[in-house]
């Protein structure tokens, strides 16, 4: 068990690295560090463009298996 959640481990850290660097430049600068945007919008979901979505994922996925790795050990 450990060791397959190891290597889904590895495989989603892979997955993870590649979607960050296959996205988008955004030319916004430091304006979104220093609150750029609102947050009165509820549609923030249906904003994000389909790789930031699978990163999103992807991230929480790496967390996940983290603290499960964690947890096993």
């Amino acid at each position: 068990m450990r060791t397959l959640l190891a290597i889904a481990h590895i495989i989603i850290a892979v997955l993870l690295m590649g979607a960050v660097l296959v996205q988008q430049r955004k030319q916004g600068g430091f304006s979104g560090i220093f609150g750029g945007g609102t947050q009165a919008d509820s549609g923030q979901w249906q904003r994000f463009t389909g790789m930031t979505k699978i990163t999103i994922i992807l991230a929480a996925a790496f967390m996940i298996t983290s603290v499960l790795l964690v947890l096993i050990s």
